[in-house]
């Protein structure tokens, strides 16, 4: 196996540990102990080796290992070997779980700001701080990001620039149990399968008899 691509994947990784590290609040000391994890193919807790590995001292190991673990970082699962005996060896799901989190709350934080954003570009103008604390109150409600802008959409392409509006037809969606405008797409044609079927947005969801 060409050893450039192993070099250049640890780093990869290392690096990536390291910014994710950076949100956890992570020690040095405690990076140092998850990437010994992560790259050791053994993961059994032996501080002899941990010791020649890292040049960390035992009692040092000890207290970060206690640290990760109360952290609730890694966790200690036991299983048997090929002899049936009873073995234990660290697990990291708990620290790549978190890392999942991390990422979906900087995900929502950039789509938060991209809806924002498109409520601007749409208006013409920056948004109020009410404003924001309206579209805020949506996305905390549930409210899907793309059924958000989909409201977004319909209300600028009938003229009205309003988030009262926008609240309004939000509100009829999930009266009828919506939840992305896939749905609102199928909801729109199931109703409308007997006639010509008009563009979504020329559809009056305000002025809509209830089924």
């Amino acid at each position: 196996m060409n050893s450039n691509f192993i070099v250049e994947k640890h780093f990869s990784l290392s690096t990536h540990l390291l910014k994710e590290a950076l949100h956890l609040k992570l020690t040095l000391e405690e990076f140092i102990l998850l990437i010994y994890f992560e790259d050791s193919i053994d993961k059994t807790f032996n501080v002899s080796l941990i010791e020649q590995a890292t040049s960390l001292k035992e009692s040092t190991i000890l207290n970060t290992f206690n640290s990760l673990m109360s952290k609730r970082l890694i966790t200690i699962e036991s299983g048997k070997d090929m002899e049936g005996r009873r073995t234990e060896s660290v697990s990291l799901n708990p620290f790549y779980e978190k890392l999942e989190e991390v990422k979906e709350e900087k995900e929502k934080e950039e789509t938060k700001i991209d809806i924002y954003s498109a409520f601007e570009t749409e208006f013409g103008r920056p948004i109020s701080s009410m404003e924001y604390e309206i579209i805020g109150a949506w996305l905390e409600k549930g409210f899907k990001e793309n059924l958000i802008l989909g409201a977004l959409k319909e209300a600028v392409y009938n003229g009205v620039t309003s988030l009262r509006y926008i609240d309004k037809i939000l509100y009829e969606w999930q009266k009828k149990g919506y939840k992305s405008m896939n749905e609102v797409e199928k909801g729109l044609t199931r109703r409308e399968e007997k006639k010509e079927i008009p563009n979504l947005f020329d559809y009056n969801w305000l002025d809509e008899n209830e089924e």
